[in-house]
């Protein structure tokens, strides 16, 4: 229906939008970086300022329904937050920032997969999805090595940005579990309350903060509250919203686009130069991502048993959505040519009117489930 596909577009514009967001949060990071404050004081910092302006807008319900509930919210504080952010940026203290962008940007790969194996009975990925994924991957590598073959084996370097993409994975899995039963509000403020207070040992160890003239600088609060505000607590609702409209495959396959957002500011604002292997590479990214978003139906079968003399099959309904995008209308298309291939007949049973009308409802219900299974939606 219209109202489907804008909404789609809508939500994926969103996506879109937190990922390009979240790009920039890198050279905002390096900034506070060169300003003297750590990833742990960055991250905590951050983190916390968009959990008081959570709990000021959603504060209703403090705690989950249960403690099973409870404990979910602690993991996705963990994987969304602390466990995250730390590999990542620990990674980068012994490894390559091209080794450890690689391996995080990645997760979309893994989350594609690790949906299949979670939840089999309700995620599909066909061989196109798969074949996006990997296209859209070849661009993040175009991208990241920007003509430049600089990859260097790091054992803890590597295994640590693998922690942090693995984590991510895991959060979008946990998501898919909760959004269901909680607003995205009120998980939103869990993750950044748990985020912050598991990554309190960390920041004890490493608890030196700047001095206050440090603090004042405009380049330094104007940052923070940037990520605070704007790349923690808007980024992450919209985020979790979408994934409760899109799914978290879809949503996460936006994360490949994130190092192209990346280099995009870093020329804006650190004049870095944008290369063709750049404008090769985020080509991929985008003709990738769309294909893994391209839901069309290679083929259909679908027969009656009690339509006509004998079992019908509706070739006609079969070759109307061929090769074509699913759609509630390829539905009703679909659902309305079957008439054309069966005859069903009066009996003391039924009419043929309403035998006939079975047959439509049954079809349309058929296509719209298959759909499903096969990791659509409509």
């Amino acid at each position: 229906m219209k109202t489907s596909r804008h909404s789609n577009l809508l939500y994926h514009t969103v996506a879109f939008l937190t990922v390009a967001v979240w790009g920039s949060t890198f050279v905002s990071t390096k900034v506070l970086m060169l300003n003297g404050l750590s990833p742990a004081h960055i991250f905590i910092l951050r983190f916390g300022i968009a959990y008081v302006l959570m709990l000021a807008f959603s504060h209703s319900r403090l705690f989950a329904r249960s403690w099973q509930d409870e404990a979910k919210m602690v993991l996705l504080g963990i994987t969304g937050g602390s466990l995250y952010f730390m590999g990542e940026n620990e990674a980068m203290n012994f490894t390559t920032t091209t080794n450890t962008s690689l391996i995080v940007c990645s997760c979309p790969l893994f989350t594609t997969l690790m949906m299949r194996v979670c939840y089999r009975d309700s995620t599909r990925i066909n061989a196109l999805q798969m074949f996006g994924s990997l296209l859209a991957f070849a661009g993040i590598v175009i991208v990241v090595l920007n003509g430049r073959f600089v990859l260097h084996l790091s054992p803890v370097g590597d295994a640590l940005a693998f922690l942090a993409c693995i984590s991510w994975v895991a959060y979008s899995l946990l998501m898919k579990s909760v959004l269901h039963a909680y607003s995205a509000a009120f998980i939103t403020r869990k993750v950044f309350f748990y985020g912050v207070l598991t990554i309190l040992p960390y920041f004890l160890y490493d608890s030196s903060l700047p001095p206050a003239s440090v603090m004042l600088r405009p380049q330094v609060w104007g940052n923070l509250l940037f990520l605070g505000c704007i790349a923690s607590m808007v980024c992450y609702l919209t985020w979790n919203w979408c994934i409760a409209r899109l799914g978290a495959v879809k949503v996460t396959t936006w994360v490949y686009f994130n190092p192209v957002s990346t280099m995009v500011f870093a020329s804006w604002v650190l004049n870095e130069t944008i290369t063709p292997y750049f404008v090769a590479g985020a080509a991929c990214i985008l003709t990738g991502m769309y294909v893994a978003d391209k839901k069309t139906v290679e083929r259909a079968r679908v027969a009656f048993g009690v339509a006509g003399p004998v079992p019908l099959r509706a070739k006609t309904a079969e070759a109307v959505v061929a090769g074509k995008p699913a759609s509630m209308e390829l539905a009703e298309a679909f659902s309305q040519a079957v008439k054309e291939d069966i005859n069903p007949r009066d009996s003391w049973r039924a009419a043929k009117d309403f035998r006939m009308h079975i047959a439509v409802e049954s079809a349309k219900r058929a296509f719209i489930e298959s759909v499903r299974l096969a990791g659509g939606e409509l």
